[in-house]
């Protein structure tokens, strides 16, 4: 019985990636002033910026309902195959529970395996190349799934904002804050923590987003026997000077990347970057 893997969009893994992976895709939908968008079919995230620095009013993703993702498990599950689904965090998102209810709608949910990740985009993405190793390497889906969710609390997270615009404009922050962080260069720091995404500091120019870095990587050392994934939102010079440092500070020698997408984009706007990986603890 062989293992299929699903994932939604979330994770950010682009289209030449999954099909690489042999990763199947469930598409949020993305909505601004002018209309729905199903993210990475009708919209790509090079456009989606593009229409996020248009926007009056900060675009929003809709959750999956129950049937579509009974339209994507049901024919999979139709194979005989096992189904392992790494998803969206639940408390990011109702979309978990749409699957939970899928399962008890589907034929043959005793072969599927949801997984909540408690993470999104690049912590996501990891997740699902994890269930990859793990299925290539003869793992059952059950097998799979626990590994996953043993492996999610493990998961860091950081990124660091390089505009202060779409803070301001969700009104995470004030008007007189943007101005003043953005005349100092401050950079909020985000990261996942306990499947949210939190604001946990800021940093002032790149020499201090190093320094955030490395010292975050001594309070939660990196397990070098997994891939470390960076990522970033329309600066993908200045992520790979980062990516090129951080490497080789910490003897990284596998690592992957991606660009970041609407969950995170919609509040961070473009010129974030920043790393996830599996922590030794």
């Amino acid at each position: 019985m062989a293992v299929q893997i699903i994932t939604d969009s979330t994770s950010d893994l682009t289209a030449e990636e999954l099909r690489e992976l042999g990763v199947h895709v469930i598409h949020m939908r993305v909505i601004f002033e002018d209309g729905v968008y199903t993210d990475g079919v009708d919209i790509t995230k090079e456009e989606f910026y593009a229409k996020q620095a248009e926007a009056k009013v900060l675009p929003k993703t809709t959750q999956v309902n129950p049937g579509e993702f009974c339209d994507a498990f049901q024919p999979l599950l139709d194979t005989g195959d096992e189904v392992v689904a790494i998803l969206l965090s639940s408390k990011l998102s109702g979309s978990f529970q749409s699957a939970v209810i899928a399962k008890d709608m589907v034929e043959g949910a005793e072969r599927l395996h949801l997984v909540d990740s408690l993470n999104v985009t690049l912590g996501e993405g990891l997740l699902v190349r994890e269930a990859v190793r793990l299925r290539d390497a003869g793992k059952s889906g059950a097998e799979i799934a626990a590994a996953i969710e043993a492996l999610r609390s493990r998961v860091r997270f950081v990124a660091f904002v390089g505009t202060l615009k779409y803070l301001k404009m969700g009104g995470r922050i004030s008007a007189s804050t943007a101005a003043l962080g953005t005349m100092l260069n401050i950079s909020p720091v985000v990261a996942v923590v306990d499947g949210e995404v939190k604001s946990v500091g800021k940093v002032r120019g790149s020499q201090k987003i190093m320094a955030y870095t490395l010292d975050f990587a001594k309070e939660y050392p990196v397990d070098t026997r997994h891939c470390v994934v960076f990522g970033h939102s329309r600066c993908q010079e200045t992520m790979e000077a980062y990516r090129d440092k951080v490497t080789a500070a910490l003897g990284i020698r596998d690592w992957a990347w991606d660009e970041l997408g609407a969950v995170i984009g919609t509040h961070a706007g473009p010129g974030c970057y920043g790393l996830a990986y599996i922590g030794l603890k």
